[in-house]
């Protein structure tokens, strides 16, 4: 049975990469990019998929540090209010209140630390995510409530609108979201999230997913559509597509 669209009526128009900026993982075992991605209706929805890492790290990075424990993951190469979810958007010309929904794909820190600046957007995530207590932010940490919203959970693929399907890819967490994009122009492209955060996740086992067998099937779902469709994936963190990803202000 093929859901409601959240978006009835409306397009996919535009595709926009959002820059949240490079972090070392280890560190010194890889920089990793921070994507999110901004989609344009033809009938003037912004939807922001994924929201970056908390803008306290630029305000007040040693408090939030030190709050976070982040120090345990890596460290930062890369991010000042250029690369908040606001700053990025300011890029485009526009402000938070201009965004009418935000896709979560999952509520770790990099992809939920801006989601408060949101509050005013319906929320679109997974019953699954949703029903934990607080954001799963990082390791043992959970600052984060769950901001007064209005929020439209799923739990099967659901259109968004023409041109977007939410794909549910449990694994990396229990309740991951990822997208497949038709772009008006017939390219597709599938924003894996961190469902495939790297090319060499599969190969490594999916040792960083919290249910690595479910990581691999959904690997496995992603692969098989972008072999059927020609889409190109977008992954979480893969460094080697990173760099070559067109960003904002450049649509995609």
């Amino acid at each position: 049975m093929t859901r409601p669209a959240i978006l009835p009526g409306h397009q996919l128009s535009r595709l926009f990469v959002l820059d949240f900026g490079l972090f070392d993982v280890g560190p010194g075992q890889r920089i990793i990019g921070i994507p999110g991605f901004l989609l344009e209706t033809d009938l003037g929805a912004r939807v922001l998929f994924d929201t970056g890492f908390p803008p306290d790290y630029v305000t007040a990075p040693e408090a939030t540090a030190a709050r976070d424990g982040l120090q345990r993951f890596g460290a930062f190469v890369e991010f000042g209010a250029a690369n908040t979810a606001e700053g990025q958007l300011a890029l485009l010309g526009l402000q938070a209140g201009d965004i009418s929904h935000v896709i979560l794909s999952h509520g770790h820190i990099d992809h939920v630390g801006s989601l408060p600046r949101f509050s005013h957007a319906m929320i679109v995530l997974t019953g699954v995510e949703r029903a934990e207590e607080k954001p799963c932010y990082f390791f043992d940490v959970r600052p984060l409530d769950w901001p007064e919203a209005r929020y439209h959970t799923i739990s099967d693929d659901t259109p968004l609108c023409e041109g977007v399907t939410l794909l549910p890819t449990p694994g990396h967490t229990p309740g991951h979201l990822s997208a497949h994009l038709a772009l008006p122009d017939g390219r597709q492209v599938i924003l894996a999230a961190d469902a495939i955060n790297r090319i060499s996740e599969p190969d490594e086992g999916f040792a960083d997913a919290k249910d690595p067998v479910r990581a691999m099937q959904s690997f496995h779902r992603l692969e098989a559509l972008a072999r059927a469709t020609g889409a190109e994936i977008i992954y979480g963190h893969e460094p080697s597509q990173w760099a070559g990803l067109p960003k904002a202000p450049r649509p995609y």
